[in-house]
């Protein structure tokens, strides 16, 4: 009983207010008084800058017109020459104390959907007479029902029930059988349970829709349905191709007497004229900023959900912010973020990952190749007039959410601050690349919710698609789609490389097995020539005699080197540092004009010989044995100065 009271006053405030201060338009009253807490006297301060006094009195004898607390109208009213009235006649005219509220009632009849828009003065039984004209019902034998506050009678007028705008309800005819009903005489029934195709002609974009829509579809559900696909708002459409006989948005198609099967269809942008009426100027800038707002509301609501869904938050309201301001950990902000969207929107929504972008990227693209997921970045923005719209309607919509959870890792963050966007930015740089920050910079607030689909590379990450906030859910479900099927050739190739790696390394493994059950075989061999030991001693002596053989040859080299050139020589020289595989460094300068035969006589020399080791640069790597040995050092590239290093060959 407390809310209904409270919901009554609230709606003579209203009535109150338009009356004294000539704004029609219900939208922009209610904005302007919830942004002075429906504070009555100072809302119309706002609009009609005046003295206290002269507002009180007025205000109270409105009041009393509706029958509030007053207990008797005031002694002195406004008189003609007060400076309420002689300000502008034109902000606060005579008339009736309440302007009409229009109300929307969808009636649901068997097969048939009817919409009717009523003034909030009417009653029951009007509501039952437009019924009657439309399907044919008596309204003797009709039980209107869906009435939140239980049955009312035919005289029951509609304000006193405390209507929402848009209501449900539904009609039964317990004395009317089925197969009898009036409303589908009209109209073949195999074509009430059949569907028509629509083919709408986007003159603009020149692009036609193929669309198909039940018989009980109303052409008011068409036009909200064309203009998500068009983004025309439903009062800017112009159409052309509709029977000459449909006065009325809330006629079914099967009643409107289009063509069955299909028909066919034209739509544009209506052409807008300028407002020529000259704005009072001290209301100027309240009225240029209520009808901005008042026309974004309703373009909102033309998406066809609940109103209290797509309402203007008013400047003046506060609500949490998605993510608070210059924060300092990415898990405590997505927790917050989840926590707020969650209040906002309900439970059912996409899982947001909880930590880092990096270590989203980290879940999403690294690990086994058939465990890896795209990754969804949204980007939130609450200043944009498409938020609500978006996360509502598209975001948690039961299959977008279904696919972000099973193929997605999805990451959000709000960019509404100047200080979480310049950090959005500096993150999209360093994981996707300074393009895609350049471009999430250029998006305007009002293109706000964004959604990027990413998928992870060998090296790299590619943003597939930049979804913006005006799609609606097919649109989002298709681009999904695509980045699934892009995502599934990359993984399936991924998988493939992975296969063939791990057969490698199991390869490898065999081998490494097989080497050591050899070395096994080798080892029990050895033993068994141990016991020869006149073999073994023979070979102890072959063995001496190479070596002695080798540092004959390596002493014959050494004789034939030529002397190592002085530092201050003119001539070009090259400096030249080996490492050993031992470790260590052999140093030693030649002249620029040497052959690569000299170096290798030294390397031999000292107990390198070619037939054993290769000498091979570092950086680029280059096997110096493969040379012509009569290449200088010069040609070589070997100067001034180079190190090398030995290894053995195979």
């Amino acid at each position: 009983m407390a809310s209904d009271s409270g919901n009554m006053d609230r709606e003579m405030i209203l009535a109150d207010f338009q009356a004294c201060t000539g704004i029609d338009n219900i939208a922009e009253a209610i904005t302007l008084l919830e942004l002075n807490n429906w504070d009555l006297v100072t809302a119309i301060n706002g609009v009609i800058p005046q003295g206290n006094g002269v507002l009180q009195s007025m205000v109270s004898g409105a009041r009393t017109d509706h029958g509030s607390s007053a207990a008797a109208p005031p002694s002195s009213t406004p008189s003609s020459t007060s400076p309420l009235h002689s300000s502008s006649s034109a902000l606060c005219p005579t008339r009736s104390p309440r302007q009409p509220r229009m109300l929307s009632f969808r009636v649901e009849y068997r097969q048939r959907s009817v919409e009717v828009v009523l003034e909030d003065s009417g009653t029951v039984g009007e509501i039952k007479q437009i019924l009657q004209r439309e399907l044919h019902v008596p309204v003797s034998k009709m039980q209107l029902k869906g009435w939140k506050t239980g049955d009312v009678s035919d005289t029951t007028v509609l304000r006193s029930l405390h209507l929402p705008k848009s209501n449900s309800l539904y009609i039964l005819t317990p004395d009317i059988p089925a197969s009898a009903s009036s409303s589908q005489s009209s109209v073949p029934h195999d074509v009430l349970h059949d569907s028509f195709l629509l083919v709408v002609r986007h003159s603009e974009a020149q692009r036609d829709y193929s669309l198909n829509f039940p018989a009980g579809r109303t052409i008011q559900e068409v036009k909200r349905n064309v203009s998500d696909l068009t983004n025309i708002p439903v009062r800017h459409q112009q159409w052309e191709g509709w029977p000459a006989t449909v006065t009325t948005d809330s006629v079914t198609l099967a009643a409107s007497g289009i063509s069955y099967p299909s028909h066919h269809l034209t739509v544009c942008h209506r052409p807008t004229s300028a407002d020529s009426q000259e704005t009072p100027e001290e209301c100027t800038d309240v009225h240029m900023q209520s009808d901005s707002e008042t026309e974004d509301y309703e373009d909102l609501c033309e998406f066809g959900g609940d109103s209290e869904i797509f309402a203007m938050v008013p400047s003046g309201s506060r609500r949490c912010p998605m993510m608070p301001d210059n924060t300092e950990n990415e898990g405590d902000a997505l927790l917050h973020f989840t926590a707020e969207f969650t209040s906002r929107y309900g439970e059912d929504h996409p899982v947001f990952f909880i930590g880092s972008l990096e270590a989203a990227i980290q879940e999403a693209f690294y690990g086994r190749a058939r465990d890896r997921k795209l990754l969804a970045v949204y980007l939130h923005h609450d200043n944009s007039v498409l938020a609500n719209v978006f996360c509502s309607q598209v975001l948690c919509a039961e299959s977008v959410i279904s696919c972000l959870c099973q193929n997605f890792i999805t990451w959000a963050w709000d960019v509404t601050k100047e200080t979480n966007r310049s950090r959005l930015l500096m993150m999209c740089t360093r994981h996707f690349g300074s393009a895609v920050s350049q471009k999430v910079s250029s998006f305007e607030t009002d293109r706000f919710p964004l959604l990027l689909t990413v998928m992870g590379k060998r090296v790299s990450s590619e943003v597939l698609h930049t979804v913006q906030g005006n799609t609606t859910v097919d649109e989002l479900m298709m681009k999904l789609m695509g980045a699934m099927e892009t995502f599934r050739i990359q993984q399936e190739e991924d998988m493939r490389e992975e296969g063939e790696r791990e057969a490698r390394e199991m390869v490898k493994r065999e081998q490494d097995e097989a080497y050591r059950i050899s070395l096994e075989a080798d080892r029990k061999k050895r033993e068994a020539q141990e016991k020869e030991e006149a073999a073994l001693s023979l070979k102890e002596q072959m063995r001496r005699e190479q070596e002695e053989e080798r540092e004959a040859i390596r002493l014959s080299l050494e004789q034939t080197l030529p002397a190592e050139p002085k530092e201050d020589s003119k001539e070009p020289i090259s400096k030249l540092r080996v490492r050993t595989p031992s470790g260590e460094f052999l140093e030693r300068r030649f002249l620029g004009s040497c052959k690569l035969q000299v170096l290798f006589h030294f390397m031999a020399s000292k107990g390198f010989p070619l037939e054993q080791y290769k000498l091979l640069t570092t950086f680029p790597r280059r096997n110096i044995t493969q040379l012509d040995p009569l290449c200088t050092f010069l040609e070589a590239k070997l100067y001034p100065q180079e190190t090398l290093f030995l290894e053995a060959k195979d």
